[in-house]
Order: structure tokens, then C-alpha cells, then sequence
């Protein structure tokens, strides 16, 4: 049974930083690219970053290019998340994703997690 798990979310002042991960159980991450999703109350989901499953390719949104990182450790079947510099509408509900065939920064994959609330207030 595939699953997706985040963990990391919370509550975090202006400027600070906090780190997502994301474990999968049921695949292995090898062969799959994953991504972050989020979204905000009365907004639509929106892709946040994404990285591919053959060559660690990455992909950012406009609006975390510079402040947002993510990384994948194979290893441990885990994808990471790590927002620096956040600001108060970087507050949502992350998303984890993954599929076997698409990339991008689309809602098209095919597993998703349970989401993890970030809120960025002081």
C-alpha cells in the first residue's frame, strides 16, 4: 500500500525557517518524482516545488525561488522541505506528492499525503 506521510509543519514568526519531510512507504522513491503542494484557505492548491526522479532536477514556484529548497534522500525514503525566510502567506496546509511518470508543478500525480500546516504569524 503506497503511502505518504509529512511531518514538520508548525507554527513558526516571520523570517524563520522550518523543514518539511515527506516518508513513503509501499515504493521505493527511486523511481518516482516528487513535490510539494500548499493551500491556503480559499485558495487553490498550488505547486510549490518538485524534483525529478532521474537526475535530482528541480523545479520552484516564483513565489519561494530563493528561500525554498528541496532535496531527496533515497536512502531513507524521503523527501525534504526546507523553507527559510518564510512570510505570512507562506501559511497553508503543505501537500506531499509523488508519481512514477509526470514532473512538474501540476497537481497530476498520482499519491498524495495528508498535508501538514505550516503558519507563519508573530
Amino acid at each position: 500500500q503506497v503511502q505518504l506521510v509529512e511531518s514538520g509543519g508548525g507554527l513558526v514568526q516571520p523570517g524563520g525557517s522550518l523543514r518539511l519531510s515527506c516518508t513513503a512507504s509501499g515504493f521505493s522513491l527511486d523511481y518516482y518524482a516528487y513535490a510539494w503542494f500548499r493551500q491556503a484557505p480559499g485558495k487553490k492548491r498550488e505547486g510549490v516545488s518538485c524534483i525529478s526522479s532521474s537526475d535530482g532536477s528541480t523545479s520552484y514556484a516564483d513565489s519561494v525561488k530563493g528561500r525554498f529548497t528541496i532535496s531527496r534522500d533515497n536512502a531513507k525514503n524521503t523527501v525534504y522541505l526546507q523553507m527559510n525566510s518564510l512570510k505570512p502567506e507562506d501559511t497553508a496546509v503543505y501537500y506531499c506528492a509523488a508519481d512514477s511518470f509526470y514532473y512538474g508543478l501540476d497537481a497530476a500525480y498520482d499519491y498524495w499525503g495528508q498535508g501538514t500546516q505550516v503558519t507563519v504569524s508573530s
